[in-house]
């Protein structure tokens, strides 16, 4: 090999010994290497910094928009909040999962899906008393899974067809991938049902932590006179088993309803009451037929509730509040702002929100105006004032606009009425221009560290392929496996892919082995394509590390759990998978 191959080999391995160490952040890591190797000449300044404008990695971008839309206008909640309405065991929510997370994440980014299922799948965990180390690893590999079956399911499928455009090869369809990727699913869901309840860890630690540290609030809901839930019981109206809540009481005219059974018949006015979270709490106000009593809302239009935030403060002992009703505290009139629940430690408060008396140390919930935390933050009425960061309402209002675009997304993908890249574009800016989602949040939205690792990583692509290192990478694996024909070289490239992704970033693993794909094609004299496929779908199928995708790192934490929990639910299933591949690739794209 050449000089400049033999430098590109330490500048590749430097960087994945940095990656797998944790050094430096992975963009960081990826766009010092490009650096190093256009420094010594290996690739042009040009050639280093072109993957900032690949059609594949600038999909990516425009695709967190679009899945941040979604997700503010309230139609990710809505798919969510409606899942476990009536689920009771661990293998009807794995089965509800797969039904709404494997197409979800087949068209929309793998992490929002996550981020928005995570908080339903530990509220519905502590109100079960089931450890939530038997639903989090689930919940990430079906994210991954349905990222397979389509060309916009995962970031690295829209990095290999914008590699594969190019280098002047035909992109992949929409609905290419999920010719391995739907049987994909569909072992993988089987796997997960029928084996992983055993494999996975059962954390009751974790279980009883959760239960200590989530704080319980009381809040109030009316029955809309005329609304969707008039004249419908309990369980229909899907008030039932409501993650990470529980309905109290109903107070009817003068007379309470507790418990309220799941055959009670809902009235207009009547005044429901219910415990939780407070993530669950502020979900409350997107049910349709429900509307807060009139002391714990403010009259504002849609585009004004918009801009309100929720702030947590602890009545002090001093301050002028206790022992006043919060009726007569009038919230309103004094700080701009509503009470939405009420949390006393020990106890619950066994009256109407408006008529509850307020005592020291009580921790309130309320609706404010954007700047109320930085206000009163000094205010001798409370001890703490803390802004829920988490919490941005909602703009269902939108939701009408948002879901018929994305919509037009996909139909544009799947008739090829425009590129992958000018689609994506045009929705994400239809969606900021509809008023879906903010400028702000839509710029919030998009990863920067991802893209600028994909778009690094591009360079040190060109440079494997310009050094040479590509060729011969690729003439020493067909000559390894020439006795056993082109398959044997395709199930070496799928392992290699396999076991990179699980140490460094699978954006990152599928650009630099896409040019010793092409050259294995070519020693073997077969078509790059099925190489290519094998690429897409080993790169994204990371099971077996915490590290190897993002999602599985999403849920490390929250699920309590051990490295060696990812090995011995995730090597199986990734061998599994790998034979699947491996006899599914070469029939559906033909050597």
């Amino acid at each position: 090999m050449s000089f400049d191959a033999w430098l590109t080999v330490a500048v590749v391995a430097a960087v994945f010994v940095a990656m797998i160490r944790n050094v430096a952040p992975t963009d960081l890591t990826f766009v010092t290497g490009t650096c190093v190797l256009a420094m010594a000449g290996v690739i042009t300044p040009e050639e280093a910094f072109a993957g900032f404008s690949n059609q594949g990695m600038l999909t990516v971008a425009f695709l967190f928009v679009v899945a941040a839309a979604l997700r503010e206008t309230g139609v990710l909640d809505f798919v969510g909040g409606r899942l476990l309405g009536g689920a009771a065991t661990i293998g009807s929510v794995l089965r509800r999962l797969s039904l709404v997370v494997i197409p979800s994440s087949a068209f929309l980014n793998n992490t929002p899906i996550v981020a928005m299922f995570m908080p339903v799948l530990l509220d519905w965990s502590r109100r079960r008393r089931v450890s939530p180390s038997k639903l989090l690893i689930p919940l990430s590999y079906l994210s991954i899974l349905g990222g397979t079956c389509t060309l916009i399911g995962t970031s690295t499928n829209l990095v290999v067809h914008g590699l594969m455009v190019k280098n002047g090869m035909q992109g992949m369809g929409l609905f290419e991938l999920g010719k391995v990727g739907l049987p994909y699913a569909i072992v993988g869901v089987a796997y997960l049902l029928v084996v992983g309840p055993r494999l996975l860890p059962d954390r009751t630690d974790l279980l009883e932590k959760l239960g200590q540290t989530r704080r319980e609030y009381v809040t109030e809901m009316q029955v809309a006179p005329g609304g969707a839930l008039v004249g419908r019981t309990i369980e229909n109206a899907g008030l039932r088993h409501l993650p990470g809540l529980f309905l109290v009481e109903i107070q009817r005219n003068e007379r309470v309803i507790s418990p309220a059974g799941p055959g009670e018949v809902l009235q207009a006015a009547d005044q429901l009451v219910f415990a939780g979270v407070v993530a669950s709490v502020v979900e409350l106000q997107n049910i349709p037929g429900l509307t807060p009593p009139a002391e714990q809302s403010l009259p504002l239009a849609p585009h004004e509730r918009v801009e309100r935030r929720l702030c947590e403060v602890v009545i002090s002992s001093n301050s002028r509040l206790v022992g006043q009703t919060i009726r007569d505290a009038d919230f309103r009139t004094v700080y701009g702002a509503a009470v939405v629940a009420v949390h006393r430690g020990g106890s619950r408060v066994a009256t109407k929100i408006g008529d509850i008396r307020l005592e020291a140390g009580d921790t309130l919930l309320l609706q404010t105006p954007p700047h109320f935390a930085r206000a009163h933050r000094n205010d001798p009425a409370f001890y703490l004032v803390s802004a829920v960061d988490d919490y941005r309402p909602l703009r269902t209002h939108r939701a009408r606009l948002a879901v018929p675009l994305f919509v037009a997304l996909i139909a544009a993908m799947a008739l090829d009425l425009a590129p992958t890249a000018l689609a994506a574009a045009l929705i994400a800016a239809a969606m900021v221009g509809a008023g879906c989602i903010s400028a702000g949040e839509a710029r919030r939205s998009i990863e920067w560290q991802v893209l600028a690792t994909i778009a690094a990583a591009f360079g040190m692509g060109t440079a494997i392929q310009k050094s040479g290192l590509a060729a011969a990478a690729g003439e020493a694996l067909v000559q390894a496996t020439e006795s056993l024909g082109p398959v044997a070289a395709l199930a070496c490239v799928y392992v290699l892919g396999s076991v990179l992704t699980e140490l460094v970033t699978n954006n990152a693993v599928a650009v630099l082995l896409f040019p010793i794909c092409v050259e294995v094609a070519r020693f073997s004299h077969s078509s790059p394509r099925p190489f290519l496929m094998a690429l897409a779908l080993a790169a994204s199928a990371s099971f077996m590390t915490p590290i190897g995708y993002q999602t599985n790192l999403m849920v490390y934490g929250p699920g309590g759990y051990r490295f060696g929990d990812f090995l011995r639910i995730g090597v199986p299933l990734n061998l599994i998978l790998a034979v699947l591949a491996i006899v599914l690739i070469p029939w559906a794209w033909p050597f």
